[in-house]
């Protein structure tokens, strides 16, 4: 594989990446809804997801590698939502 393309694969991969991570805490919906609802779940593993993907996101953005800057933080939102409902 060209060096040229190798980058190319390498940044569809990021991204598809990206994508599936999004995907993974936008199903803290169902969490969220239930915690609301009076069906409360356990606070701590959306608070580890919050507290790690604000790290990804910090180094994500300070060495400017957008894909795991961005596939991180809907899990600083979303972990922080299903946190607080489940308190």
């Amino acid at each position: 594989m060209q060096n040229k393309e190798f980058s190319k694969y390498i940044h569809l991969i990021g991204w598809i990446g990206t994508f599936t991570a999004c995907c993974m805490y936008f199903f803290y919906i169902p969490q969220i809804w239930d915690n609301l609802h009076g069906h409360v779940a356990q606070p701590w593993q959306p608070a580890a997801a919050m507290v790690n993907c604000t790290i990804w996101v910090w180094y994500g953005a300070k060495v400017k590698d957008w894909p795991v800057a961005v596939a991180n933080a809907p899990g600083i939102v979303f972990g922080f939502v299903a946190f607080v409902t489940a308190l």
